[in-house]
């Protein structure tokens, strides 16, 4: 069994994929039509992925779609906390080194990235305004996205309000598209054994859910879980939705309210 966010190279500072359970997605899928307008919440500034990778992209296949984004998984980095923002563009080349070079994957897995400062990189490549199924949460990467916090967030670390802000922002203009509620819960479908529950496996996850909801790790740290019911509010309100006093589940995106 795995537990935790696991090193990489030494020579990319052990700067690595928390997922550890990423999967490369297994078929492509067209995106969806237009998505309703209710509970639309605006679109944050987004840091095309060309600032961050430079010329350092290898040849990669045609990016991967689903039919729609129903769930997001958050994600710490794994690496060093104290950076200053304006190096998070060369600590992210190095995760696309670690994941692309060690572990030969086709892209780096998150579908997002977010630093301490609350500047959004776009991660996986394939547009952030679509559906791109990403290689992070392994049995559940499709129809969610991957939101990765660049750096350490383990019990006691700090985590920096501007990143939570920006991470509630991106969860809700993402989740806004297809109508989801990020204080829901959604039920999906495991894809591989690898992941807490046998492949085929149906089982309810909170729409904004930490990566050990879906698989056997620490991550996203102690610190960064404690904030999601933070986050997951503020996504609500983004989205100009009033407090959900009772659970029920809404029909049109198979969620439920807690």
């Amino acid at each position: 069994m795995l537990f935790g966010c696991l090193p990489g190279l030494a020579a990319v500072l052990a700067l690595v994929l928390c997922a550890r359970g990423g999967e490369r997605p297994a078929s492509a899928r067209p995106a969806s039509a237009r998505p309703p307008a209710a509970h639309r919440a605006p679109r944050p500034h987004i840091v095309p992925r060309s600032v961050w990778l430079g010329t350092a992209g290898r040849t990669q296949p045609p990016p991967r779609y689903d039919d729609k984004v129903v769930a997001v998984f958050l994600h710490h980095t794994d690496s060093p906390s104290t950076y200053d923002c304006a190096d998070a563009p060369e600590i992210i080349r190095r995760l696309y080194a670690g994941q692309t070079g060690a572990r030969n994957w086709d892209d780096i897995g998150y579908n997002f990235i977010v630093d301490r400062c609350g500047t959004i990189y776009e991660g996986r490549a394939g547009g952030p305004d679509r559906p791109v199924t990403g290689a992070h949460t392994q049995g559940f990467n499709h129809r969610t996205a991957g939101i990765a916090a660049l750096g350490t967030f383990t019990a006691g670390v700090p985590v920096p309000s501007a990143m939570t802000d920006a991470i509630a922002a991106l969860a809700a203009w993402k989740l806004g598209l297809a109508d989801i509620d990020p204080r829901a819960s959604v039920r999906l479908v495991s894809s591989n054994s690898l992941s807490r529950y046998k492949a085929g496996t149906a089982v309810d996850l909170p729409v904004l859910a930490g990566h050990d909801a879906g698989f056997m790790t620490s991550c996203p740290g102690a610190a960064l879980r404690a904030r999601l019911p933070e986050i997951r509010e503020k996504a609500a309100r983004l989205q100009g939705r009033p407090p959900a006093p009772h659970t029920r589940r809404a029909p049109a995106a198979h969620t439920r309210t807690p």
